[in-house]
């Protein structure tokens, strides 16, 4: 999966957005379980980027729902 600008975030619906949120959850939790294992090799700087686009789309969701959901 290539990373996304957040240029290119903005154009998807908000559907879109929470099934990349998923996928990009997804493959941040197998790339950290084999971190842990020590199985992680060439792939080990990939997990800050997945971090950085989780925080990109989660903030564009943010912004669009006009942080109503904050307590």
């Amino acid at each position: 999966m290539s990373r996304n600008k957040t240029k290119t975030l903005r154009q998807f619906n908000d559907d879109d957005l929470k099934d990349k949120l998923t996928d990009l959850k997804v493959d941040l939790a197998k790339l950290k379980s084999e971190s842990i294992k020590g199985t992680l090799k060439k792939e080990a700087g990939v997990i800050r980027w997945k971090r950085r686009d989780i925080a990109r789309i989660l903030t564009i969701m943010n912004e669009r729902s006009g942080g109503k959901d904050k307590k």
